[in-house]
Order: structure tokens, then C-alpha cells, then sequence
């Protein structure tokens, strides 16, 4: 159903209602922001199976940070085993999907396998118990910018269509967001061109419930085949699996009246031979021609935003569709809600083109390479002896990768957000993502983990970590001081929030470092957590967490280096502190 009215007015409108779209606007509203989410598909009966399967453990850490993770925890199929076959034999040690036996620092250390259908239905309903506006069968056929209009005015004018009733009705909006997929109208009607090409490689993809006397058949699989390339074999939700391989001109040669069912599911067990498979039911199957592109910017005019296929498309090669876009979602969302809000400096809204373009292109650079090798093919840069195995090379990029694929290694270039001001030895850097350690609740001794302590809800998080207090009582007791005497507002903040770390074990948190603590307080016994983070006990330390969980800046526990800080991120009003000082 559309808006009633003929023109309506929101903070953003999101055009695509995919899991990405969806995302976004389950954010916005979350941080504060109204915004409208318009499909032109009815999804409950578009592609009702298929499509992204793979959620690695970066992507399920930033849905929980969003207390999004709980219910697809409950369907999906959690897979922390690899398996790798050559001519009915396993190949030890596997190959490909090995990375996934081996996640440190996270409790997520598997891939959650959910089909799509069940991801975004679970978005629906979370976004839904939130009031945010969706709507279905609206297309967008047109939008203006007024880029003469003040940043806080609604200057983004879009036309939509309602596909059942041939209405047409206007949406005024601060931004626009192109979440509409790999043929996005935004992104074509915002002039972005999209860059790259694509190849004459074909991968069919088939879903369904099967029988097979293949001996680890729950395990994320690599069959090497000779004719069908480096074939998928992946266990899904609801005891279902999918299976994909290369269709080849030599297979296609077969097939003159082209791909159905029948000749996919064909070829699917033709393919997984000398292993018997049988499907009991076929839920869906795709046949899809490969190549990589990206958008030659994810923003226009400084109100026009991709996310997702819109500003990215490459194979299912590596299983990172899917969690590229909730990424970009992720980056994008607080972001633009603290922007709105009138938060953050506009440098900081800036950022998100640069770096996601950055990882997406890292992405792009290999998994050309990945859907290359899969097909049986070599790179065109290869010039060694084409008579070996590609798989060969396959798994090594799989191997080499392996941070990157599980999203933990992902990190962006220094910039306004990222920022550390003298080098201080940490084994993380502004821009990358803190290990997820253990630490202790006050009192009850029970044990919490570092991301639920810093979760996304729209804010910056300080961490003091005081170290061994006997030695940096001095200098936290001098930090509390020039806080209030220089920076009072960063006290309490609607956009920053402060955790306290120590070593010191007490039976309050007062008492653990002797004076009123930075917000809440979480002891660290074991110095796991200074450890990790690279602080020394007997200096201590500060990190700076962006709302998506990722290291700002970090420095020692002194005032002024955060208060540099946080005049480049955040808008403040300077007011006067507790001895007259101006911030």
C-alpha cells in the first residue's frame, strides 16, 4: 500500500526492500531517523528460496550489535566444517572453505547458512515492531535534487508509481537510498557509472532436499570436478542444500533448448559424481553469467547513497554478496542518522564512499580471480604451467584470504574518524576491529563479552582502560579532571558513552579504581582484554570505538588527544566546564 498522501516528507527514502534496504532502515529508525523503504517487487512471492546464503562471522557480529542476530540464530544452520573431494576422495588437507575451521576472537566463529527468503522476513518484522514505513509494488520512476537547498532541508524529490493501482505520488526526503540491486535505477538515474565487465562464464545454482551417500554432507563443501569446475556443496537452513557448479559451453552444448529444471538438476547430480545424490524436492535454482563491477562512486550530490548490488556486483565465488552490502548498510546507517541529527561534522558522512569502496575493490581485484580458478581457468596475470591444477592456486587464495572472507580483517584508511594521534603500540589500528575478548561483570562474576558491552546504538564508545590502578591512579584521576574542566559535554553526550576497564577485581567498581567511574565499569582479571588491545598494565589507555564497532582513534589516558579528537568528529558547542574553561 502507498502513502496516502500525495506528497509525504521522511528523513531518508531507501529504494529497494531487500535484507540491505531493510538494514538501513531498521537503523535509521533505530538511531532516531525517519525513514521509508519502497519495493517495487511483492517479496513474498518474489524468489521465494535462493539468492545469498552465507552470513560470515563480521556480518553476524554487526547484526547482533543490532539485536538483530537472535532469531535468525534459531533458523539458520551453523557451519563450522569444511570438506574438500577429488574423485570420491577427501583431499587432506582440504581445500577452500578451510578458513572457516580456523575463526579466532570472535564468539561467532562459524558461517551462518540462511536463505535469504528467512533473513529478510526477519528484517520485516523487526523493522516493523519499530514503526518504520514499507511499502510494497511501488516503483520509483523519477528524482530531483534541489543542490541549491540547505543540507538539513528536504531537497530530494521522488516520483514512485504504485504498481497495483497506477497511482503516482511524490516522497520529499533529506536523502535518497539506491538498495535496489544490481540494475539499480538510482544509481542510472544519478548518473554513477557502474565499472567492469562481465565474462562468458555461467554457474548454475540449485536448492532443494536431497539424498546423498556423500560421507560429510553437512559440511560446507568443494567437489574438484573436470567438467563441472569447483563444484558447492553447501548444507542450508531446514536440512535443505544447495549445489552449484560451472555450466560450461561443452554442458550448455547439450541443452540446445536451453536451461530448466530438469536439465539443472540433471547436471547437479551429473556433477557430484561418483557420489549418488537424489533430490527429494527442488525449492529453487538460477543460472547466472558471471562478472564484477562497481560503481565508479557510492555517493552523488551529496544526498544520493548506494548500498549493496546497487554499488557492487561480483560471483557467489567467496559467499560475500550478501555480506558486502550489510556492511555498506552497516557504515552508512549511523552515519547519516548522526548527520541528520546534526551530530557529527559533514566530513564524517563523507567517509563512507572512500571506505567502502576500498574494501569492496579488494573484494572485486580477487574474486575475479576466485570465479576464474572455479570455472577451471586460469587468470589472464597466470603465466605459469597451465598443465597444473587451478584448484591448487584456488585454495591458496581462499588460504591467504581467509581474514578477509570471515570480515574480521576488514579495516579502512586513516581519515577524519580514524585518527590516532601518537603511534602507542596496540595490536589494532583505527579503522580495524578490536578482538570480541571476555570480560567480567561487576558483583556477579558473570561473563560478558566486549561487543555487548559496546553495542550500536548509535554512539561513539570511550574505553578507558586503567590498567594496573596502583600505577595510573594519577593519571585517571588527572583525566577525570580535565574532562570536566575542558570537555564537560563529552560526559554525557547523546552520541558517546563511556566504558571503564580495569585490572583490579573489588566488590564495587568504585572501589576497583578508587573514584567514580567512566560510565559503566567491567573488570578485565586475567588481562586478557588490555592484552589483546596491546595497552600496558602500568600505563593503561584509551580506545575510541565508531558506533559499527570498529577502532577510531586510541591514545593514552590524557584529556587532550579526545578532546582533539572529537572537535574533527562531533559538533560541540564548547560550553564552559566546572573552572571556567572553554572546551
Amino acid at each position: 500500500m502507498a502513502p496516502d498522501s500525495e506528497t509525504a516528507e521522511y528523513d531518508v527514502v531507501i529504494v529497494g526492500g531487500g535484507p540491505v534496504g531493510l538494514l538501513m532502515a531498521y537503523q535509521l529508525r533505530r538511531f532516531g531517523v525517519r525513514a521509508c523503504v519502497v519495493e517495487q517487487y511483492e517479496k513474498e512471492t518474489q524468489d521465494a528460496y535462493g539468492r545469498a546464503i552465507a552470513l560470515f562471522p563480521r556480518t553476524t557480529e554487526q547484526l547482533d550489535q543490532l539485536d538483530l542476530i537472535e532469531p535468525m540464530l534459531q533458523l539458520g544452520f551453523a557451519c563450522r566444517t569444511s570438506v574438500t573431494y577429488k574423485d570420491g576422495e577427501r583431499v587432506m588437507p582440504g581445500r577452500v572453505w578451510t578458513f572457516m575451521e580456523n575463526i579466532k576472537d570472535t564468539t561467532y566463529d562459524f558461517v551462518l547458512v540462511l536463505r535469504q527468503m528467512y533473513t529478510e522476513a526477519i528484517f520485516r518484522e523487526k523493522l516493523e515492531s519499530i514503526g518504520a514505513s514499507y511499502y510494497q509494488a511501488i516503483q520509483c520512476i523519477d528524482f530531483q535534487v534541489d543542490e541549491s537547498a540547505p543540507l538539513d532541508s528536504h531537497a530530494v524529490t521522488s516520483v514512485f508509481t504504485d504498481k497495483r493501482t497506477g497511482r503516482t505520488f511524490h516522497l520529499k526526503s533529506k536523502y535518497l537510498i539506491g538498495a535496489d540491486g544490481g540494475r539499480s535505477f538510482v544509481r542510472g538515474h544519478a548518473g554513477i557509472p557502474f565499472d567492469g565487465d562481465t565474462t562468458e562464464d555461467q554457474w548454475i545454482r540449485i536448492d532443494g532436499l536431497v539424498e546423498t551417500d556423500m560421507p560429510l554432507n553437512r559440511s560446507y563443501g568443494a567437489i574438484e570436478s573436470q567438467t563441472h569446475g569447483n563444484v558447492l556443496w553447501a548444507p542450508l537452513d531446514y536440512g535443505a542444500t544447495r549445489i552449484g557448479y560451472a555450466y560450461t559451453p561443452e554442458i550448455a552444448a547439450k541443452y540446445p533448448g536451453g536451461v530448466t529444471e530438469e536439465v539443472a538438476v540433471k547436471e547437479a547430480i551429473e556433477c557430484m559424481k561418483p557420489f549418488k545424490v537424489k533430490f527429494k524436492e527442488v525449492h529453487w535454482w538460477t543460472l547466472y553469467t558471471i562478472g564484477q563491477r562497481i560503481a565508479r562512486g557510492f555517493s552523488a550530490k551529496d544526498r544520493i547513497f548506494l548500498c549493496g548490488d546497487a554499488a557492487h556486483t561480483h560471483s557467489s565465488g567467496a559467499a560475500q554478496g550478501l555480506n558486502t552490502g550489510i556492511h555498506d548498510a552497516v557504515n552508512l546507517g549511523w552515519k547519516l542518522a548522526l548527520q541528520i541529527r546534526g551530530i557529527t561534522q559533514d566530513s564524517v558522512l563523507t567517509t563512507y564512499s572512500p571506505e567502502r569502496m576500498t574494501a569492496v575493490q579488494k573484494l572485486i581485484d580477487y574474486d575475479r580471480d576466485i570465479a576464474t580458478l572455479m570455472s577451471r581457468k586460469w587468470p589472464v596475470w597466470y603465466q605459469g604451467d597451465t598443465t597444473e591444477d587451478p584448484y591448487l592456486m584456488l585454495g591458496e587464495i581462499f588460504e591467504q584470504a581467509a581474514s578477509f572472507n570471515t570480515g574480521l580483517g576488514i579495516s579502512y584508511p586513516a581519515n577524519v574518524v580514524n585518527n590516532q594521534p601518537s603511534p602507542m603500540g596496540l595490536h589494532v589500528v583505527p579503522g580495524a576491529r578490536p578482538p570480541d575478548v571476555e570480560l567480567t561483570m561487576p558483583g556477579t562474576n558473570q561473563k560478558i563479552r566486549f561487543q555487548r558491552v559496546t553495542r550500536n546504538v548509535g554512539k561513539f564508545w570511550v574505553v578507558v582502560c586503567t590498567g594496573n590502578i596502583e600505577s595510573t591512579r594519577p593519571m585517571v584521576l588527572s583525566l577525570d579532571q580535565y574532562i570536566r574542566a575542558e570537555v564537560p559535554e563529552l560526559k554525557d553526550h547523546e552520541a558517546v558513552g563511556w566504558v571503564t576497564l580495569t585490572l583490579s577485581v573489588e566488590c564495587s567498581p568504585y572501589e576497583a579504581i578508587g573514584m567514580k567511574p567512566f560510565g559503566d565499569t567491567y573488570y578485565d582479571p586475567t588481562n586478557m582484554a588490555h592484552g589483546k588491545f596491546g595497552i600496558e598494565a602500568d600505563k593503561g589507555g584509551i580506545l575510541v570505538l565508531r558506533p559499527d564497532g570498529l577502532l577510531g582513534s586510541a591514545g593514552p589516558l590524557e584529556g587532550l588527544w579526545l578532546k582533539e579528537y572529537f572537535s574533527h568528529v562531533l559538533k560541540l558547542s564548547g560550553k564552559k566546564g566546572v573552572n571556567g574553561h572553554k572546551a
